[in-house]
């Protein structure tokens, strides 16, 4: 094993360990960093990490410029700068460690193009939560999906992990343990609570996981794990829904986590308690919502511009 593999793999245990990254994140920063080590080796064979500069950085940001995808298609520019993230989270844990590498802050992320954020208006999100069969045993788990992913702002892979022992219907709250293996209350709007009642008590099952499949055969309790139902089957449900629905919206289960965050932020929660409730780590990630959310804005706008009728003249 070379001594690059060799920091490599310590990074690892250290992101694992230490960092109590999730194992999604150890997984895409493998990727991206093998991808670089393939490349450094093969580029610079006889240089180790510490003879990193920034002309041998320049090189290989052009390699990504002109990587391409399984489907042939040269690979985005905000998908480059993972490559680059990983990159210079892996020279600052080098440089914390004593080892002598390229200072990561000289390595900068160009910006790439703002997208925008893509959410539903409540009358979008009462539309699309009515479109199950709740004659139906999978269409209650379904309406009880919906309901729940706004109500609370999950993502996906918290939503998929839970178990009905931890949804406490009476205090309309629950705990999970989120993205970086943080903790977090989780509460549940009174609509969300009537449905995921409504589930659990037409369940005739012993399965512990909250929401399960229906499809393929049924297996022993203790084998419930595999009636888990998996995200992306929840993801596809909710793309089913939303076709239905016919929304004006591409809406994912993303769209229904911004949602919830816009919700709260229109109607005046403070972006610290809306922070805590999504589970981020840096309140500039929450920070997105601002722009749209911003009640003083509107005022001021709705005040002073002379297209709003309602403007008195001079």
């Amino acid at each position: 094993m070379s001594a690059l593999s060799q920091h490599i793999t310590q990074f690892f245990e250290y992101l694992e360990v230490e960092k109590n990254s999730s194992k999604l994140t150890i997984r895409d920063y493998a990727h991206y960093l093998k991808v670089f080590e393939n490349w450094f080796i093969m580029h610079h064979p006889e240089s180790s990490i510490e003879a990193l500069n920034l002309d041998i950085i320049r090189k290989y940001r052009v390699f990504l410029s002109q990587k391409v995808d399984q489907k042939g298609q040269p690979i985005k520019r905000v998908t480059q700068n993972y490559y680059v993230i990983a990159l210079r989270s892996f020279l600052r844990y080098l440089i914390k460690n004593d080892i002598k590498t390229l200072e990561p802050s000289k390595i900068d992320l160009p910006k790439t193009e703002s997208r925008s954020l893509k959410f539903l208006e409540r009358e979008q999100i009462d539309r699309l939560v009515t479109m199950p069969d709740t004659s139906k045993i999978d269409g209650m788990r379904d309406r009880a999906i919906l309901e729940l992913l706004f109500s609370t702002g999950l993502r996906v892979s918290e939503l998929v992990s839970l178990n009905h022992i931890q949804i406490n219907l009476d205090r309309r709250e629950f705990g999970i343990i989120g993205k970086g293996r943080r903790s977090r209350i989780v509460f549940i709007s009174e609509r969300a609570a009537e449905w995921l009642k409504i589930y659990l008590d037409a369940r005739k099952d012993t399965y512990k996981p909250l929401f399960i499949r229906y499809s393929g055969s049924e297996l022993e309790a203790n084998e419930g794990e595999k009636m888990r139902l998996t995200a992306r089957s929840v993801e596809r449900m909710v793309k089913k829904y939303v076709r239905i629905a016919r929304l004006p919206v591409d809406a994912s289960v993303h769209t229904l986590r911004h949602s919830f965050a816009t919700d709260l932020l229109t109607n005046g929660a403070d972006l610290r308690s809306v922070q805590e409730m999504l589970g981020h780590k840096n309140i500039a990630t929450t920070q997105i919502y601002t722009h749209i959310t911003n009640k003083q804005l509107r005022e001021v706008h709705k005040s002073f511009h002379s297209g709003n009728s309602d403007k008195k003249e001079d």
